[in-house]
């Protein structure tokens, strides 16, 4: 015998699921890296900024400024960077769209995607001057297919977390 699905009609979610999701989903992108897949060059996404920015773009109270200092951290831990660099990048990302917030009424999709592909512009650059910093000694060019292929898959990632977040507020 096949049972009803049951009525969500009157409950909330979870409050796991409501406040959790978002924050595991970018904890989850930003182990990324871990996977075993091996490329000449950096031509991976960061895929914890990136869907950092597809939650932020989608709810814009979702999460306070000093959430980029644990979730940096985190992602600090599997990137490879130095420790410290996501912390502020990630920190500096936000505060940067809280500005943006306040300036701009509305946004449509071309303007979020123009947003974030300056952001990641910026963070990319960011990031490889503090790996330089570091002891790095890599040229700017050598990131530019990683920005090409971060800039492509955002708006993939803005409908991902469209979707999760459908489940999330169910």
């Amino acid at each position: 015998m096949t049972r009803a699905p049951r009525s969500r009609i009157g409950k909330a979610p979870s409050p796991l699921q409501k406040q959790g999701a978002p924050i595991i989903s970018t904890m989850v992108g930003s182990m990324v890296p871990l996977l075993p897949v091996i490329f000449a060059g950096p031509i991976m996404p960061p895929w914890g900024l990136l869907l950092l920015l597809g939650w932020r773009m989608l709810h814009r109270n979702i999460w306070p400024a000093w959430l980029g200092i644990p979730l940096g951290f985190w992602d600090d831990m599997f990137s490879g960077q130095p420790v410290g660099s996501s912390m502020l990048i990630w920190t500096c990302v936000l505060l940067a769209l809280d500005l943006l917030d306040r300036r701009m009424v509305w946004r449509d999709f071309w303007q979020e995607w123009a947003i974030s592909a300056a952001i990641v512009t910026v963070a990319l650059g960011a990031g490889l001057a503090f790996a330089n910093f570091a002891g790095g000694q890599t040229s700017p060019l050598a990131i530019l297919p990683q920005l090409l292929v971060s800039v492509l898959a955002f708006p993939a990632v803005a409908r991902g977390c469209a979707v999760f977040d459908a489940w999330r507020i169910r």
